[in-house]
């Protein structure tokens, strides 16, 4: 997988498409990306600015946070659960 390019490099070539001045295969072909690339930097950077519908960075950032967090608290939750059978089962009568 190649590396990602800089977020700023990103920004400038984005804000340089959306001058207008030039047809997008060409200001790619210029930033040497591909066309297919800068179409989904564009699409991104509509969503992050609320233009265009989708999950932002920071809606995913909270996301993948709370899921973690939800795994963690099934597992507790788990861990409570098996104990208080253990403990159920420690305190019948005649053993």
């Amino acid at each position: 997988m190649p590396k990602p390019y800089p977020k700023e490099f990103r920004d400038d070539v984005v804000a340089v498409a959306r001058t207008g001045h030039a047809p997008i295969n060409q200001i790619a072909k210029d930033f040497g990306i591909s066309e297919a690339c800068l179409h989904n930097w564009l699409k991104k950077a509509e969503i992050e600015e609320g233009q265009r519908p989708g999950v932002t960075d920071a809606d995913r950032k909270e996301l993948r946070e709370l899921k973690k967090r939800n795994r963690l608290l099934e597992q507790e939750n788990e861990v409570l659960r098996r104990a208080a059978a253990y403990l159920s089962q420690a305190n019948l009568p005649g053993k």
